[in-house]
Formats: structure tokens, sequence, C-alpha cells
């Protein structure tokens, strides 16, 4: 496996986003997301499918995105997600790539959002 991530090959600009409790006007706890970084990443899309359902067609992708490794996305999990091309994508899972070099994040969205 190729541990290529230079510049030229991060070519796409994705929104890394974490949970954050925030207290609403009624100073009750709401969920809300919050941008943890915007890097660069590479994107290869893994797979597709698509699945009825009680008359519905539910259309997702896998994709992997590989970015460079800093202490801002050190502890980035399958909590957080991540943004790209109008996609909010949940991240599957997070792999590192050689010791502080890169991440490899796997991440599934639905095609039909919008």
């Amino acid at each position: 496996m190729s541990l290529s991530l230079a510049a030229g090959d991060l070519d796409r600009r994705i929104v890394l986003q974490r949970a954050a409790r925030t207290p609403n006007a009624f100073n009750e706890p709401e969920e809300d997301w919050t941008v943890l970084a915007t890097v660069w990443a590479s994107k290869t899309d893994v797979s597709d499918g698509e699945r009825a359902r009680a008359a519905e067609t539910e259309a997702t992708i896998t994709t992997r995105f590989r970015i460079r490794w800093s202490s801002r996305v050190a502890d980035l999990s399958p909590k957080d997600r991540l943004q790209y091309a109008g996609l909010t994508y949940g991240i599957i899972i997070v792999k590192e790539l050689g010791r502080r070099v890169g991440l490899e994040i796997s991440a599934t969205a639905r095609t039909d959002q919008g």
C-alpha cells in the first residue's frame, strides 16, 4: 500500500465536523455540528449501492478519503462526520497511515440528500 500523500494527490477540500452540545434559548442541551478542521484530501470511491425499502429507494456511496495527519485530526472517529461536494458522510472507520503521516477515512453517504 502506497503512502502517497503528495500535495498533488490531495486535490479535494473536505470539512471534518464534530458533534457539540450547546444550550438553546431554554438552556436545554442541543446537539449541533461544529467544524473540527477543513483539510485537503484525496478521494477514492469504493462502492455504491441502491436499496429498496418500503417503496423508497436509498442510494449510498462508500468513499475513502486520505488526509495528512495533524494534531487537530489525530482523534477523528466514527462519532464525527465529513462534508464534501454537498454530501454529508458518516465516518465508518479511521486508519492511521504510517506514524503521524496520514489518516485514511472510510465513510458513507446517501446520494439522495437534499
